[in-house]
């Protein structure tokens, strides 16, 4: 941010309490989401075998297509941020929003995921617990008129308070939110971040016990040499992430485009397929943590993983590329452990004495395929780590997570979060990047009195209203204040000259409107006018009114005063090491 522009350093004491009230509300929430998401269960596949038991067994192919009946309109008409896996929008808001996630999409995730997994949706209930939780941060930082570099500080609050009170790791909560929503270790995060976290895992404790959300059977290493076995599970994980990536994107385009079907009917033809799949196994339905906990055990046999892990990973992304709401967070552990267990059973048949206890490779699979598929290293590490609490299997999960993300992150770039948002048009990577301009938003720099054109206008009008005016592109603005493009003064006169001087000016747009938000870094305008070649863009709120303007030269000037900055800064350094001399 430009020096003197605001101040984005929380007092010690403020952010504490902050961290506390945020950590509080959301343990609450997670509970209130989780009794909800029994709730609808227990409708569906109690209540309605009573209704439809007429049916038979086959009554539960109806359940995921009904629960898309429900969801595919709530999500389309009120909220469509939150169809799918809620991660990524919260990503968005804190690179693009400046941390502000309307509290509308709260309420609708709340309802939409709980209803999609209780009716049988094949999705995790972690994503929408972290857009959930992520919502209250921002929502506590809207109600204290925080500034943007401090709401984004909340939204992380609330995202790993979310994972903490979800799994009862503080610490993987903290890792979650600073290594995927944030992108960046930096202790100036870690205070908030950290208090939030652990309030919010007391909170769950209290709430829904003590016990951890899985129960783990003890495993041991038996053998130095198993370390090369994890680390072959480690390239296999990280390319079945990949294929979990390329999978789910897929089938999310197929889905796209059926063109001539409603969006919030597609729900409902995903939910009838992922219907015919639950007939046979319905070991889709749900998040399924009951059945990690079989894989877990060695209650499983090799043919049922391999038919599971295929299934589980189209069920899911047919639930979620359809429209429905979910997470992939809980699929990833899912499709972990099978993925371990498959390799865990081989290797323990061709290397018994080595490979002694299978299933501990399928409890580090789960770490390996969240590893890869997210992109977060240290947070399956750290998650699983505390999930068990044993020290012994710290190697093997190091070594599989790391394998899997560089497997992954080569052949793929990008992770099964940031993939979505490339797909709309948004490089997170790219933002991430170290830039002298990284801490600038555009509401810094641009220009909040900006001259601008009535849409209604005609050309020669308009022409005389900007006859003095020093700029040379001005936004169109309908009567009901909406953007609804940019015009040139070099248009304007091919208008006129043209015999359209009577021709209103909301006739004579060319192009769709190209504009940024005033929470957005100023690196993204910077490459919007670089991708365009236009000079200048409206900065617009979420109703696409107008709020300022910001032009090559107001980006210049924000140049020229971070680096007058940065050498005052040098020079002051520099001088306080040099040596004095003292008259005497």
């Amino acid at each position: 941010m430009i020096p003197g522009k605001a101040d984005v350093k929380v007092p010690p004491v403020k952010g504490m309490a902050l961290g506390v009230l945020v950590g509080t509300l959301c343990g609450f929430a997670v509970y209130g989401f989780i009794w909800l998401l029994e709730f609808f269960t227990g409708i569906f596949f109690n209540q309605s075998r009573h209704l439809l038991g007429f049916m038979q067994q086959y009554y539960v192919v109806l359940l995921p297509a009904l629960g898309g009946f429900v969801v595919g309109p709530l999500v389309y008409f009120l909220a469509k941020e939150a169809r799918g896996h809620g991660v990524p929008e919260v990503m968005e808001d804190v690179a693009l929003h400046g941390g502000t996630i309307p509290v509308r999409v709260v309420a609708v995730k709340s309802l939409a995921a709980a209803i999609c997994i209780g009716s049988g949706g094949s999705a995790g209930r972690v994503g929408p617990i972290i857009h959930i939780s992520s919502g209250i941060g921002s929502a506590v930082g809207q109600l204290l008129k925080t500034s943007p570099h401090v709401m984004r500080d909340l939204v992380a609050c609330g995202a790993a308070a979310g994972v903490a009170a979800t799994f009862n790791a503080p610490i993987g909560g903290v890792m979650f939110a600073l290594e995927v929503i944030l992108g960046e270790f930096a202790a100036t995060h870690l205070t908030m971040v950290i208090v939030s976290s652990v309030t919010a895992s007391v909170v769950s404790r209290i709430l829904l016990g003590n016990s951890p959300f899985i129960t783990m059977p003890q495993f041991a290493m038996h053998t130095p040499v198993e370390l090369f076995l994890y680390g072959f599970l480690g390239v296999a994980a990280g390319l079945f992430s990949w294929l979990y990536i390329k999978t789910f994107y897929s089938i999310e385009d197929i889905f796209k485009s059926a063109v001539n079907v409603p969006e919030y009917i597609k729900p409902v033809i995903g939910g009838l397929i992922v219907g015919v799949i639950g007939l046979f196994y319905p070991q889709v339905f749900g998040v399924g943590y009951e059945h990690i906990e079989m894989a877990l055990a060695g209650n499983m046999t090799l043919g049922l993983m391999l038919v599971l892990l295929v299934l589980k990973l189209v069920a899911t992304s047919i639930t979620l590329g359809s429209g429905g709401s979910g997470g992939v967070f809980a699929p990833s552990l899912y499709l972990g452990v099978m993925l371990g267990g498959i390799f865990g059973i081989t290797a323990n048949y061709f290397f018994p004495n080595v490979a002694v206890s299978p299933m501990a490779y399928a409890f580090a699979g789960m770490a390996g395929v969240l590893a890869g598929s997210a992109f977060a290293p240290i947070t399956g590490i750290i998650l699983l780590f505390e999930m068990t609490n044993d020290y012994r299997l710290i190697l093997p999960l190091m070594i599989t997570c790391i394998i899997s993300y560089v497997i992954c992150s080569t052949f793929s770039g990008y992770s099964i979060y940031t993939t979505k948002l490339l797909r709309k048009g948004l490089d997170l990577e790219e933002l991430r990047r170290p830039d002298v301009l990284k801490d600038v938003l555009v509401c810094d720099v641009m220009s909040t009195r900006p001259e601008y054109v009535l849409a209604v206008h005609t050309a020669m009008k308009a022409l005389r209203e900007i006859n003095h005016s020093r700029h040379q592109g001005f936004p169109v603005v309908d009567l009901d204040g909406t953007v609804i493009g940019m015009i040139t003064r070099r248009e304007l006169r091919w208008a006129t000259l043209d015999n359209q001087e009577n021709t209103p000016v909301s006739q004579l747009l060319k192009r769709e409107v190209i504009y940024v938000h005033e929470h957005e870094p100023l690196r993204r305008a910077v490459a919007l006018m670089s991708r365009y070649g236009v000079g200048r863009l409206p900065v617009l709120d979420n109703n696409k009114r107008l709020q300022g303007i910001i032009s090559r030269s107001d980006i210049i000037r924000a140049y020229k005063k971070i680096d007058r900055h940065h050498y005052e800064a040098e020079e002051k350094e520099e001088s306080l090491s040099q040596p004095r001399q003292f008259n005497i």
